[in-house]
């Protein structure tokens, strides 16, 4: 199925105006940049947005694809009238054709509210299913942005998915390289990463992503034992003070970078040699920018997370656990024999 361009009158049509529904933080995001791009790549001329939680909306600085950015809550307790509100402004945009991530039955029935005239989601194929007018198999073991992408079938797209790409803004890589010479020096070319956070909202849901501060600290001088003349920098996000005081109380001597904006960020990360993490957004952006990386994984599974190919390793805990990757694992993996 085609998605048909507008009229007004006697006008030429106008053209389509599409909606991605994409409820999940800024790594989820991310991951959905390759359906963004094949979207704009097969409707160069569309109006595409997305609508997204407002904690992820940051993501759309970096991401060259969409024509504009609405937020809802998705995730919090909502009213009748806060989805009937909901309702109204995404009909008021009048869009030719919508797909969306969510899965459960109420997303779907809300697109069908929409009046929408193509609807694309994950459902099996087969009638008695109103709600979507394409629905698109559901194939969740494999990498989740070849998982996401598959959604753009239902807007008859057969190209592969490729990798997640974001596009760095001059002012943010001008802020990379001074910060780079504020905390290393002129000299000073080649740097390592070390990001510990994650987000808040998998603490408050008990997904524990977080690897020790003091098995951290270990990692940082096994590193420097082997690599002393490269230097590493720790970043830290607004919700990580508390994790850093942890690393600086150890190593006061430690550079600390503190971006606050998510292209700045994408940035620092870009022109960095390596990447020690969580499992957390940042991983996702050194995908992005193809900078290798080491991530460590408790509960959530690397093979879905992270590209089979390319310079990007994991770590996982035994029994799921993080805080079970022994500090000689990680280095392990930075320095293979």
């Amino acid at each position: 199925m085609q998605v048909a361009s507008r009229a007004v009158g006697g006008t030429a049509p106008l053209a389509p105006r599409l909606l991605a529904l994409v409820p999940g933080g800024i790594g989820d995001q991310i991951l959905f940049f390759p359906a963004l791009a094949s979207l704009r790549q097969r409707f160069p001329e569309a109006e595409l947005e997305v609508l997204v939680e407002p904690r992820a909306a940051a993501a759309y600085e970096v991401c060259p694809s969409v024509s504009r950015v609405l937020t809802f809550p998705f995730k919090e307790q909502l009213s009748l009238g806060d989805l009937s509100d909901l309702l109204g402004r995404i009909r008021e945009r009048q869009y030719d054709g919508v797909l969306s991530l969510g899965r459960s039955l109420g997303v779907k029935l809300l697109l069908w509210l929409t009046g929408i005239p193509k609807r694309v989601g994950y459902a099996p194929p087969g009638p008695g299913r109103p709600w979507l007018t394409d629905p698109v198999p559901l194939k969740p073991a494999q990498y989740a942005a070849q998982m996401y992408h598959d959604l753009v079938q239902g807007f008859g797209i057969a190209a592969p998915a490729g990798l997640p790409q974001i596009r760095l803004k001059k002012a943010d890589l001008e802020w990379a390289e001074q910060e780079r010479k504020r905390l290393l020096g002129d000299a000073a070319q080649d740097y390592v990463l070390l990001h510990p956070g994650a987000s808040q909202l998998s603490q408050e849901k008990g997904i524990q992503k977080i690897y020790p501060s003091a098995n951290w600290v270990k990692v940082i001088k096994g590193f420097r034992e082997q690599r002393p003349e490269l230097p590493l920098v720790l970043v830290v996000g607004p919700e990580d003070e508390q994790l850093a005081e942890g690393f600086l109380a150890q190593l006061p001597e430690l550079p600390v970078s503190r971006p606050v904006r998510l292209g700045q960020l994408a940035a620092l990360i870009g022109g960095a040699t390596l990447l020690l993490c969580a499992d957390s957004a940042p991983m996702h952006l050194a995908v992005a920018v193809q900078t290798p990386l080491v991530a460590l994984f408790g509960p959530t599974d690397p093979l879905r997370l992270l590209p089979s190919e390319g310079p990007f390793r994991a770590v996982k805990g035994a029994d799921g656990k993080v805080e079970s990757i022994a500090p000689e694992q990680i280095l392990q993996v930075i320095f293979p024999a």
